[in-house]
């Protein structure tokens, strides 16, 4: 195979190797007609400019990095589409980590994307610890934190998942549920400790007593979590509501409560979080808390590219959308 060059386009145009290497990235200096006849012989030899070349004399590249908890999870699909649609009409590609809620991998993922020299990065953090991103920061990558709020000197584009703990619980509670159980990954998972604190609240507002929800922790936010989250409630006296940090835990927690035989909603109602496109058409269709899911994707993209292109006149923002309840059969 024959790899076109720039010394074969400027042949082909009849112009000199710097005249190609201004089309390609200062055509502003190109006369039209000159500017015409260099993209007719690129077009015409199928030319594709060295990324990784022009990255290396720029010192940058025109990519941005997604790191996600788990790209498994259909919600950050969600998210994803929302950053790529935004960096594509920029002209820049995505680079797509997965932490998988490890903050050893995720470190490894920031590393990786610094080497890539991306322009900035996305990210869900693992945890609160925030000294890996600012060493990104001290080394000119910008940085916004996606479905995480943010302090006054990073932006963030969240929602609010106290309010959405809330919403559930004071749902499954006007149905008339009394004992609830909340299955969940690590509470070292923001997501989750702000929805554990929403449910907590509901329960204070209902003058019922916080030890009225019983936490069943897991270690993954899957459905395979969600199956040891309900063995854990089989092995004892079944609630009469369970709230999951997210469907993905909601639709293991399902799955498994029909098999043993149990009634949802009748003997147990079940509500999860995101509304992932797989919950209304579950076995029995879950209640969940909806979130705006690509519009998190998106906005947390613009506001990176922002910043890439104006550092210097750059205001950060902190952005947090409010969750919605959206009722089905598991919890009517």
């Amino acid at each position: 195979m024959v790899t076109v060059g720039i010394k074969e386009v400027a042949q082909r145009a009849g112009v000199s190797p710097g005249t190609v290497s201004n089309v390609l990235n200062r055509p502003e200096r190109v006369a039209a007609a000159t500017r015409s006849r260099v993209e007719q012989a690129i077009r015409e030899l199928g030319f594709v400019r060295n990324g990784s070349a022009a990255t290396l004399r720029a010192g940058q590249s025109r990519t941005v990095g997604l790191v996600v908890l788990d790209v498994g999870n259909p919600f950050f699909a969600e998210v994803a589409r929302g950053v790529e649609d935004v960096v594509s009409d920029r002209d820049h590609a995505v680079i797509l980590c997965n932490s998988g809620e490890s903050p050893e991998k995720e470190s490894r993922n920031l590393r990786v994307l610094a080497e890539q020299r991306v322009r900035g990065v996305l990210i869900t953090p693992v945890g609160e610890d925030t000294s890996r991103l600012q060493r990104l920061r001290d080394r000119g990558v910008a940085v916004v934190l996606v479905d995480h709020s943010a302090s006054g000197d990073l932006c963030s584009v969240a929602v609010d998942d106290v309010a959405g703990g809330d919403l559930a619980t004071s749902h499954l509670i006007s149905r008339g549920a009394e004992r609830l159980a909340f299955a969940t990954g690590p509470l070292a998972i923001r997501q989750c400790a702000d929805r554990r604190k929403g449910a907590r609240r509901a329960l204070r507002n209902a003058g019922l007593p916080v030890r009225s929800i019983e936490d069943v922790v897991v270690p993954e936010m899957n459905a395979h979590g969600g199956r040891l989250a309900a063995e854990k409630l089989l092995a004892g006296d079944l609630p009469e509501a369970v709230f999951c940090a997210n469907d993905l835990l909601a639709l293991g927690v399902l799955r498994t409560l029909l098999q043993a035989g149990v009634r949802v909603p009748d003997d147990v109602a079940l509500i999860g979080y995101d509304d992932i496109e797989f919950s209304s058409a579950a076995a029995v269709p879950l209640s969940s808390i909806r979130q705006p899911t690509y519009r998190l994707g998106k906005i947390a993209t613009e506001l990176l590219l922002d910043e890439c292109d104006d550092p210097g006149g750059h205001a950060h923002q902190q952005i947090m959308f409010q969750p919605e309840l959206v009722v089905r059969e598991s919890s009517r």
